[in-house]
């Protein structure tokens, strides 16, 4: 039995706040200086917290896409597979898509871009971050919605769990074509504008992410299930993910050599390959994540509301949490130092400060706090106008 979608799912809105809230530590990270992880308990953690973040973020992306095209085709009662609804439905579903996706793109090379830096120069680098990849994926989402739900899971999967075979063609491709392969999977090659134009730093690649989006959009029809099968079947599919990382993990740190000055067996654990995105680091974050949302579904009270509200406007949050951090952070500079120093953050989020100079943690946090208190208040009242207004632009934020 599936049940019906009169209102939003509160264990996503939860969960999807929860990880927004975490990745705006990891962005004050940035302009405090901290480096990404490091030999402390305090400062790795303070990065490894963050790594839920991208992943929940992309997984819920593709989930909310499947609950977008349920809407259109209606209220009422549907069955597991998208192909029952209409041909019309599907296809404004692709049209929504596509036309978000290339959104998200052009606001990854605008407005993103300088809320990072607070420059329009282009002159030395563009970023391909994770809005950029989360564009091209719903881009690609867009071809998949044509194939029966449980197909789309599987290429996902495949893509996950394979994603390796997209580095294959570095050794017999052109080399004029690898710098277009970069954007798709890593292969090393250099990404530039012209032969004086400025470089492209590829953060995020689209493999493994479009199947990480694909298998969250097939997730979406277990999230509309009858709640008791949903609860059992994300706490299986969570602890199962969670075991088969805490198993195959272990294996590598008791199997693996290590020399002398190695971290400690617990970082090597929990230190998974991000950029891109491995297997492990994927069942790492996601097996959690999928196995926590029956818990998020009965969370209440005011914390669970502050989570819902940001979970509510994602993109909306995402777009004003940047500048906010960028100029809370110049702001803490100056009380702190006297100084701005603008220029060291106009390669953001690439920032490389003195060890001597960099914000201690509880400066940090305390700057994290400020942050999500001052972005509450517009993220309520945008929550307030989308559940009003569901039309228009609206729907793209």
């Amino acid at each position: 039995m599936m049940t019906t979608l009169h209102s939003r799912i509160r264990s996503i809105d939860n969960v999807r706040g929860a990880v927004m809230v975490l990745m705006a530590i990891d962005h004050v990270r940035v302009f405090s200086g901290v480096p990404a992880g490091g030999p402390t308990p305090g400062i790795f953690f303070t990065r490894w917290i963050t790594h839920f973040c991208a992943p929940a973020f992309v997984f819920l992306a593709g989930t909310s896409a499947f609950l977008y095209g349920m809407k259109l085709s209606g209220p009422s009662t549907h069955s597991e597979s998208p192909r029952a609804t209409s041909r019309g439905d599907r296809g404004a579903l692709a049209r929504y898509l596509v036309t978000r996706g290339l959104l998200l793109v052009l606001l990854e090379l605008t407005i993103i871009r300088a809320s990072w830096t607070f420059t329009v120069d282009y002159s030395e680098f563009i970023l391909a971050g994770v809005i950029w990849m989360l564009g091209w994926c719903m881009v690609l989402l867009a071809a998949l919605i044509w194939l029966p739900t449980r197909a789309i899971g599987t290429i996902g999967l495949i893509v996950i769990a394979f994603q390796s075979a997209f580095g294959l063609p570095e050794g017999v491709m052109p080399e004029s074509w690898r710098w277009l392969w970069e954007f798709i999977y890593p292969v090393g090659a250099e990404v530039r504008l012209g032969q004086a134009g400025p470089s492209v730093a590829v953060l995020y690649t689209i493999v493994p992410w479009v199947g990480v989006m694909a298998a969250g959009y097939a997730f979406g029809s277990i999230m509309v299930r009858e709640p008791a099968e949903r609860d059992r079947l994300c706490l299986r599919i969570g602890v199962s993910a969670t075991l088969l990382f805490v198993a195959v993990a272990s294996l590598g740190v008791l199997l693996g050599s290590a020399p002398d000055d190695a971290p400690p067996a617990l970082f090597r654990f929990l230190n998974q390959r991000k950029y891109p995105a491995s297997q492990l680091f994927l069942l790492m974050t996601l097996g959690p994540t999928i196995a926590l949302l029956p818990l998020a579904e009965r969370a209440r009270g005011w914390f669970a509301d502050t989570l819902a509200t940001f979970g509510r406007v994602p993109m909306f949050y995402y777009l004003l949490h940047i500048p906010v951090i960028h100029a809370i952070a110049l702001l803490v500079w100056f009380v702190r130092d006297g100084a701005i120093d603008a220029q060291r953050f106009a390669s953001a989020p690439f920032v490389s400060i003195p060890e001597g100079q960099r914000w201690g943690l509880p400066l940090l946090y305390l700057v994290f706090a400020l942050v999500i208190a001052v972005l509450y208040f517009p993220c309520r009242w945008f929550a307030d106008v989308k559940a009003r207004r569901q039309t228009g632009w609206l729907r793209y934020l």
